[in-house]
């Protein structure tokens, strides 16, 4: 009786390794599928929105369009990445309008009024000088009103608190209606402009 037992056992122990070879590599492969489900996840694109960023024109005395594309959101999520985009300056030859550093810690909006809560650096390393502080302001308010028509002013705050100006030049204490008076067309639509009417 043991002979005959012992001579199915090498078999049975053969396919009870064999079984559990085969239930591991089932596993490892189930675990790499999973790994490169959420690799293809991550790499997928975000979906973008074309937006309008207002910068200095090269003479520092007017404001000109530039498009850009940043990740589509929610409104206050688009609004940060429109902040973050005009804080990282132009991409052609226009000058920034903000200085570095300054955060945005929030955003709202109500009854059209749109409220941006900027980090104290927005003062303190802003160069000063009335165009300079003109071109910052108006450039901050034309931004969002030309990407959000509801919105039809803007009020500063500084670190949560308002503030009366950021240099002395431009009265922040009410809430700041766009001026497209101060915007001058780019090169681009100034080329269009010159085709459509030769």
């Amino acid at each position: 009786m043991n002979r005959s037992f012992s001579r199915y056992l090498v078999p049975i122990l053969i396919l009870m390794l064999l079984l559990a070879a085969g239930w591991f590599a089932y596993r490892a492969m189930q675990r790499v599928a999973k790994v490169g489900q959420d690799a293809t996840e991550v790499t997928v694109a975000l979906p973008q929105r074309e937006v309008i960023l207002y910068f200095g024109s090269q003479d520092g005395f007017s404001l000109v369009a530039e498009a850009r594309e940043v990740p589509d959101g929610e409104e206050g999520q688009l609004v940060k990445e429109i902040i973050q985009s005009l804080s990282l300056g132009p991409h052609s030859r226009l000058i920034p309008i903000l200085p570095p550093g300054p955060r945005l810690l929030g955003y709202t909006e109500q009854d059209g009024i749109a409220t941006l809560d900027f980090s104290s650096e927005l003062v303190a390393a802003h160069p000063g000088g009335s165009m300079s502080e003109l071109l910052t302001v108006y450039g901050l308010v034309n931004t969002l009103a030309v990407n959000f028509p509801h919105i039809r002013k803007v009020r500063i705050l500084i670190d949560g608190q308002p503030v009366e100006t950021l240099k002395g030049h431009v009265d922040l204490r009410q809430p700041i209606a766009a001026d497209f008076r101060f915007t001058r067309p780019s090169a681009e639509d100034a080329a269009s402009t010159l085709q459509e009417n030769p």
